[in-house]
């Protein structure tokens, strides 16, 4: 009996140490590959309507989503479930995830990975205009943030004379508090329904509606004039953005504390900015490392101070 204990014990042991190097894959597979969406967008938005790339990307990735779930016999919504459905379809993806595909058309991928990744920022800023109070901690994080932004929009105000660059940043900076809210609201009204199968209702139906408003107001081209560049884009965001990347990062976080598992956040926008500037020649000065650095370490002290306070929990916007 004692050496069956003792063999089970190590067994377990063994098992328990080949899921945390698993779970330590999966984070790195997801702190890489999700940096390497904004890329993906970059590219694919060059030759298309960025509305209609986004519709396309997010029918086809809700639509696997949901036909997973129904192999797997998982319990369609019903009623009341709907509602949140519904709402969280409009702000994180017909707003949020369409208006920063949008912006990336017009500003550099690795400006729009940072400007994504301030959201935390506006979760504090929303919080704080409902009337609950900001900790200390999280006003540090907050002016850290903000200075850092400062630092990295220091050398770019030449650009703001520029229309498109200006429109550019309005939609990056109005995806960021869509998702924001989006995060604020799922914490508010949790509903007791499977949230990865509610996600993939929630880009089906975004998905439709955003490629019915371009065809409807001839903001489309036709499915045989896309190019293959963009088709190729298309299927990196739906496999790598929105399938397998999820799933590691699903995985990471039922297996990784939830203070690691979220590392990833800090290191997308690392991954952005060097592959922007190596693979399509983006612009990587001394302001945007210094003032993404200094980003980064605010947004850090915010998610920290964010999670001890119960606001939200944050998590990166879907790109």
């Amino acid at each position: 009996m004692q050496k069956f204990l003792t063999n089970k014990y190590y067994a377990d042991k063994r098992k328990h140490a080949t899921t945390g190097t698993k779970a330590l894959l999966a984070l790195a597979w997801v702190s890489i590959f999700w940096g390497t969406t904004w890329i993906a967008a970059k590219q694919g938005v060059k030759n298309m309507p960025a509305l209609q790339m986004a519709g396309i990307r997010q029918l086809i990735a809700g639509l696997l989503f949901i036909i997973f779930f129904l192999i797997k016999r998982e319990v369609l919504p019903k009623g009341k479930q709907w509602l949140p459905i519904l709402f969280l379809s409009f702000l994180n993806f017909m707003l949020s995830n369409a208006l920063s595909t949008w912006g990336v058309k017009y500003i550099s991928s690795g400006l729009g990975s940072i400007i994504g990744a301030i959201f935390p920022l506006w979760l504090v800023i929303i919080s704080f205009a409902a009337g609950k109070r900001m900790h200390r901690q999280t006003l540090l994080g907050l002016l850290l943030g903000l200075c850092g932004i400062c630092i990295i929009f220091y050398e770019h105000l030449k650009d703001f004379v520029n229309p498109d660059f200006t429109f550019g940043i309005i939609l990056s900076v109005a995806s960021t508090i869509s998702w924001a809210a989006g995060t604020l609201y799922t914490k508010q009204q949790a509903m007791h329904y499977n949230p990865y199968f509610s996600l993939g209702f929630q880009m089906f139906i975004s998905g439709t509606t955003l490629l019915i408003i371009c065809y409807s107001t001839n903001n489309a081209i036709a499915l045989n004039a896309i190019p293959t560049a963009s088709w190729w884009a298309i299927s990196y965001l739906v496999i790598f953005g929105s399938v397998i990347t999820f799933a590691a990062y699903l995985y990471s976080l039922q297996h990784l504390p939830t203070a690691l598992a979220s590392v990833y956040a800090y290191i997308n926008p690392i991954v952005a900015v060097i592959l922007g500037s190596i693979l399509l020649n983006e612009k990587l000065s001394l302001f945007i490392a210094a003032g993404g650095a200094i980003t980064i370490t605010g947004l850090y002290i915010v998610n920290n101070s964010v999670k001890k306070k119960g606001i939200a929990e944050p998590t990166e916007p879907i790109n």
